[in-house]
């Protein structure tokens, strides 16, 4: 049985609090097993019979939204796919740098890709590669005059960003 790796945007942010007990619950109501939470953010290992990934994405899209009263942009991953996101290093981090991924549904359109390249200042970089976007922070993420939603707005598409030490951590999670 295929396993997965999902990304929930709109969780436990903005108002939108949810207990890791009830999200497992509607992850194992939608047919999905060996669910497991990993911090309280809407990061979520399970296994499922569904190899579609768009469409088992889709799926539980629909099925969160159902159940929690708001859309949630759902993000998969394999944990083949995963480990490839951590072992890449777009960037050198000196001291006081932080690392953000950023996980879309499908890779940018280059003219999107180039947009956000063009929005790099002495604070903030970025690289597109495949469906990860690279953020390094020069400063803290609240001392940033960047923010999630610009990037959303750069790229004309959802995404939901992790520091890397969290994605490190649910990829040792589900080792390949």
């Amino acid at each position: 049985m295929p396993r997965y790796v999902a990304f929930l945007r709109a969780i436990n942010v903005g108002g939108h609090v949810v207990k890791m007990d009830a999200l497992r619950r509607i992850f194992e109501k939608a047919g999905c097993s060996g669910v497991e939470t990993v911090i309280a953010s809407g990061n979520v290992i399970f296994d499922s019979k569904t190899k579609a990934e768009t469409t088992l994405a889709a799926r539980l899209a629909a099925d969160l939204e159902e159940s929690l009263g708001y859309e949630v942009a759902t993000f998969l991953r394999t944990p083949g796919e995963l480990a490839e996101t951590v072992r890449r290093r777009p960037f050198e981090l000196g001291e006081g740098h932080v690392l953000y991924v950023g996980f879309l549904s499908g890779a940018p359109p280059a003219a999107a890709s180039n947009r956000l390249r063009d929005c790099a200042t002495a604070t903030d970089d970025f690289r597109v590669i495949g469906r990860e976007v690279y953020w390094r922070l020069r400063t803290r993420f609240s001392d940033s005059p960047f923010s999630g939603a610009r990037l959303e707005k750069t790229l004309g598409m959802p995404t939901t960003l992790r520091n890397v030490t969290t994605v490190r951590r649910i990829a040792a999670k589900c080792p390949v």
